[in-house]
């Protein structure tokens, strides 16, 4: 695609050898880059890296303030797994009957696409098989990884919906329902 070959990557602003919040070594990253997302806006992209203790966290934020926002999407072919998503981390990720990510103080932000999400789940739910005793468990394990591998096949229909109280999320499909979130909690509705 030439198109995006002449893209050029935007350029980044970074702060090296800044001090580390978990090991206080004077070994940490902090980067930060503006990019734009086609039907979506412009976005900066957060990062620190520490090189000693290995932190890392990750985040994304829109230029211009958002609503709160759900965004719910039904995956049904491989061709889905191409759509872009972008995850803050303030977002849950729900796919209901496999799993829920929810945020935290480990929570990431980045920009993927549904494939990349799914592989994120398969990972968690491989470590959660491999590690565990309890056979009933491994088994549950072993049953959702195959219907995720039928989802990435196109063969069962999934949906997948982020609810993000920072309006810093989004689904860039035209199949993609948005609508305002209900019931956060701090804010008046």
């Amino acid at each position: 695609m030439a198109g995006e070959e002449q893209q050029q990557v935007p350029k980044a602003d970074v702060l090296e050898k800044q001090p580390c919040p978990i090991c206080r070594e004077s070994t940490l990253t902090l980067t930060e880059r503006e990019t734009e997302v086609p039907y979506f806006g412009k976005l900066a992209m957060f990062s620190m890296s520490c090189t000693s203790c290995k932190f890392h966290k990750a985040d994304v934020e829109t230029a211009e303030p958002q609503e709160p926002a759900k965004y719910t999407f039904e995956i049904s072919s491989e061709e889905d797994l191409k759509v872009r998503v972008i995850k803050s981390s303030q977002a849950t990720v729900k796919i209901p009957h496999i799993t829920t990510i929810t945020p935290g103080p480990v929570s990431q932000g980045y920009v993927s696409n549904i494939e990349g999400i799914l592989n994120r789940v398969k990972h968690e739910i491989e470590m959660l098989k491999e590690s565990e005793d309890d056979e009933e468990v491994k088994q549950k394990a072993k049953n959702m990884l195959k219907k995720l591998q039928r989802i990435m096949w196109g063969q069962e229909k999934q949906k997948i919906i982020i609810e993000d109280p920072s309006g810093n999320s989004a689904i860039i499909s035209e199949r993609a329902t948005k609508e305002k979130m209900k019931g956060i909690p701090g804010k008046a509705e």
